[in-house]
């Protein structure tokens, strides 16, 4: 079924990195959603009110929150398939995290008005009436939200949406809230507690604010610049390492503005005896590939490394263990090894976390003297010169 909507509706389907196909993908699950969520909110509505469940009636205006909350989506994703301009040099893709921001709010303030109404219904329950038609609508929404879940779990991964992503899960979690609706529905019936429908409207409310802190939360994270997916930063640690003549990856930045226009910067070890034209040769290739195929903008700083120097490699073999010893996630990168007639400086750069250069407890500092320490101890004249700095995009790295 996702398959022949898509096929009907989208052309050239498969062109995902097409702005265009994108926006239509969007388009098409943002629109079924609406349809589908308002037909639910209408027929829960009417079976509530027949009814009279507050439980019911509220997990009715949680389906047309989330019709809302699909059309906010759309105004998104139309938005951001807006090109770039002099005013806005890199897109209008972060829309969709603004879309995605007041998608969140509203099932919030949605979430407290429903607190609000099922709080009262326990203090003073009304009389339910139980009957086929509250079981049967209730009971097609948690197949038709199913159905959703799928129909925007699987668009959503195919053109990388997390707006599409936080919506399938919120279809899954509405199938859990009415699940918990219909057993409300039933137990009221069998037992003649017209309490618990006020109670599992409670329930109903604090899952829809959990919901919608979760989605707070993580449409927030992007707009503030959160750290990117390990998965992305080791996939283009990996394919910069595969061209030859690359012996290492650092200060690799990833710089988000909305999905699909992900600019990357980063520095990429040679040895210092290459040919230079043959080494801005190769960066030349990987920034291209990485356009072409991946879609991100690249900008690469050619590093020199001093290959072949029997002491210079013991000092940075000595280093990487102890930083490991010392700190995991720390990144020897950028050594140099100056000698003079009365000491050598070993000079380096040393990232770690971003809270290690800014917390009350100086691990950075700590972490700075005890290799200066180890050094020293192993080799008296030698004296570190090391200079802090955060790791942007943290990874499994490959140090020189």
């Amino acid at each position: 079924m996702v398959d022949l909507l898509i096929r009907t509706f989208i052309k050239d389907c498969k062109n995902i990195s097409d702005r265009g196909v994108r926006t239509a993908y969007g388009n098409l699950a943002c629109i079924i959603s609406v349809i589908c969520n308002l037909l639910l909110f209408a027929g829960k509505t009417a079976a509530g009110t027949l009814a009279g469940s507050v439980s019911i009636t509220a997990d009715g205006l949680n389906n047309l929150s989330d019709a809302s909350s699909n059309l906010v989506s759309l105004v998104g994703f139309k938005l951001g398939a807006r090109p770039a301009d002099s005013q806005h040099p890199y897109g209008h893709a972060r829309y969709e995290y603004l879309a995605g921001l007041a998608v969140s709010v509203m099932i919030l303030v949605i979430g407290v008005e429903l607190l609000k109404e099922s709080f009262g219904k326990v203090l003073h329950p009304t009389p339910v009436q139980f009957g086929w038609l509250p079981a049967a609508v209730l009971l097609a929404s948690i197949l038709v939200k199913l159905w959703m879940s799928l129909l925007n779990r699987r668009i959503g991964r195919t053109i990388h949406s997390e707006t599409l992503i936080a919506t399938a899960a919120d279809a899954r979690n509405d199938v859990v809230a009415t699940g918990a609706v219909l057993i409300a529905a039933v137990l009221t019936h069998l037992t003649g507690m017209d309490r618990i429908d006020g109670v599992m409207g409670l329930g109903v409310a604090v899952f829809i604010l959990y919901s919608g802190i979760q989605m707070v939360r993580d449409t927030i994270d992007p707009i503030l610049g959160a750290a990117p997916d390990p998965e992305l930063v080791e996939a283009i640690e990996k394919k910069a390492l595969g061209y030859p003549g690359v012996l290492g990856v650092h200060d690799l930045m990833i710089h988000d503005y909305g999905p699909g226009n992900r600019l990357v910067s980063f520095h990429i070890e040679m040895d210092a005896k290459g040919d230079v034209m043959k080494s801005h040769d190769v960066i030349d290739n990987i920034e291209r590939d990485l356009l072409v195929q991946d879609g991100m903008i690249a900008t690469i700083h050619y590093d020199p490394v001093i290959t072949g120097n029997p002491h210079t490699e013991e000092i940075r073999g000595f280093l990487q263990q102890e930083a490991a010893r010392l700190e995991p996630r720390a990144n020897i990168h950028d050594l140099r090894i100056v000698p003079g007639p009365t000491h050598t400086n070993v000079i380096f750069d040393c990232a770690v976390p971003a809270e290690y250069v800014t917390d009350k407890q100086h691990r950075g500092v700590k972490l700075v003297s005890a290799l200066r320490a180890a050094v020293q101890q192993r080799w008296p004249d030698h004296f570190c010169v090391i200079k802090l700095e955060p790791d942007y995009a943290p990874c499994a790295h490959t140090q020189e």
